[in-house]
């Protein structure tokens, strides 16, 4: 009779009300053993019923872990692959528990990495798609998971799902299309322990497809992620991502829009990837979306932007010397209603100026009116942007000071870098850049006459017995350039 009465505990374990009498009677204790049968009708029924029994119980799932449900879950998965309600229940039972980290740790002794994916290939309806992708996403937050994906194929799965529906129109196929979007993203992102500003941007809500990452989060980049990044633009998803993006611009879908950015700018991450990514045209097209209003999406198009330029003097000139993409950037500075697309706008223009060698760049951001954003962001409050900001301005004056000249009076920049180099609460690096900022400033008369005007050589000379040595060197150095010895 234990087959009929694993049926009936699972119909009586749908109310509500029943649940708490189930597991004060151990039924759960008792049904675990059942997991090890060969009946398949056994199997479904126990699954059922410790399923209901446990929904929403973090306690008795941690039991579940505990006593070893995981092994006996993978097996069915493996053993009955081909059997639609025995891997359905399955599916939900690992939905449920892939959120613990005690699941994750036993997931990743397991094969499962290898039968998720056989699953996934062979999903044919979209609630079957849902279920895949929660579990896959929730599997990505383990590293060690994140590695085994990687190796049974998951991302070639990926590259075929993106390019079978992203034609589609229908509103299903965009779920399921952002839902891959967004596991490209986890599998090249770190795992919890990566969190490194806020909440971990991975937390797991009721529905997997309508969860949202704040662009605000950053995360770590890990170790073995650069391997999955290159993998996947060698199979061309990086054509897909494109294509996918395009179509929802224009229908105007921004989760899309969000998840395949998000995609793209860590597949760029990688050098071998940048040279790949510009080649294919990625920064061309990826400027359609210039014209788009939503914060989320001009995030997401400016930090993809900015991994490009990265290091590459070719693309930071080729975006650079776009009229159309600088008088937007010019116009993001100025979102007071959103700082954080102010802020990557910013960081942006930055790394345009740090990262290109050319005197043409600098007259293009000089005409876009760019460069009082500059001199504003060296005083903001964060010091990686204080930095980014002064370096970018040392660079463009070494290159070109007599174009910048102007806007460096008109916007103060020899005022500002002394309030930086008299406040005890700026950091030893901003003073620091500060300092090698002023003597690229020293080329020019009407420069020069403004520091010595502003009476900055006194604090130059109480910096000379600053706390830190870097800070001291380069004051000595800067006094010497100010008094003409060097």
């Amino acid at each position: 009779c234990a087959v009929k009465a694993a049926q009936v505990l699972s119909e009586i374990a749908k109310n509500e009300e029943m649940k708490k009498p189930c597991i004060e009677a151990d039924l759960v204790v008792t049904l675990i053993p059942l997991l090890e049968s060969t009946d398949q009708e056994m199997l479904l029924h126990a699954g059922r019923a410790i399923g209901r029994i446990c929904y929403d119980n973090r306690d008795l799932q941690e039991e579940l872990v505990k006593v070893g449900v995981i092994p006996s879950l993978v097996r069915i998965l493996t053993d009955y692959a081909e059997s639609e309600p025995l891997v359905h229940v399955d599916l939900l039972a690992l939905c449920n528990l892939a959120d613990l980290d005690t699941a994750k740790e036993a997931l990743s002794k397991t094969n499962v990495a290898e039968q998720l994916v056989k699953q996934l290939r062979r999903a044919e309806n979209h609630e079957r798609l849902e279920i895949v992708f929660e579990v896959l996403q929730a599997l990505a937050e383990n590293d060690a998971l994140k590695v085994q994906l990687v190796e049974a194929g998951v991302q070639e799965v990926l590259s075929e799902i993106l390019l079978r529906l992203q034609g589609s129109s229908q509103a299903e196929d965009t779920c399921i299309l952002k839902a891959a979007s967004d596991l490209i993203v986890s599998l090249l992102l770190g795992g919890k322990k990566g969190s490194t500003n806020g909440p971990d941007t991975q937390t797991k809500s009721k529905s997997f497809l309508h969860r949202h990452t704040h662009p605000s989060h950053i995360l770590r980049w890990e170790t073995g992620g650069n391997g999955n990044c290159v993998r996947m633009v060698q199979l061309g998803v990086i054509h897909q991502l494109l294509d996918l993006l395009q179509k929802h611009v224009e229908s105007g879908d921004v989760s899309v829009q969000h998840a395949a950015l998000s995609a793209l700018r860590n597949l760029a991450i990688p050098v071998v990837n940048k040279v790949q990514v510009l080649e294919e045209g990625v920064a061309e097209r990826i400027q359609v979306l210039l014209r788009s209003e939503m914060p989320p999406v001009q995030f997401k198009l400016l930090g993809t932007l900015r991994m490009l330029a990265d290091g590459q003097a070719d693309a930071a000139e080729i975006l650079g010397q776009d009229p159309l993409l600088l008088n937007r950037l010019v116009q993001w500075c100025d979102a007071n209603d959103h700082s954080s697309v102010r802020g990557e706008a910013n960081r942006l223009l930055a790394s345009i100026l740090r990262h290109n060698r050319s005197q043409e760049v600098v007259k293009a951001i000089q005409e876009a009116q760019g460069v009082k954003h500059l001199v504003s962001m060296a005083t903001s409050e964060h010091a990686a942007m204080q930095n980014e900001a002064l370096n970018a301005l040392a660079i463009a004056s070494a290159i070109d000071l007599e174009t910048l000249e102007e806007s460096f009076k008109e916007s103060q920049l020899v005022q500002s870098l002394h309030k930086l180099l008299q406040d005890d609460n700026t950091s030893p690096e901003v003073k620091y850049n500060s300092m090698g900022l002023l003597c690229s400033l020293l080329n020019s008369g009407d420069l020069r006459q403004e520091i010595e005007e502003d009476k900055i050589k006194e604090t130059l000379e109480e910096l000379c017995s600053h706390s830190n040595t870097n800070v001291v060197k380069e004051a000595v150095t800067t006094l010497q350039a100010l008094r003409g010895e060097t």
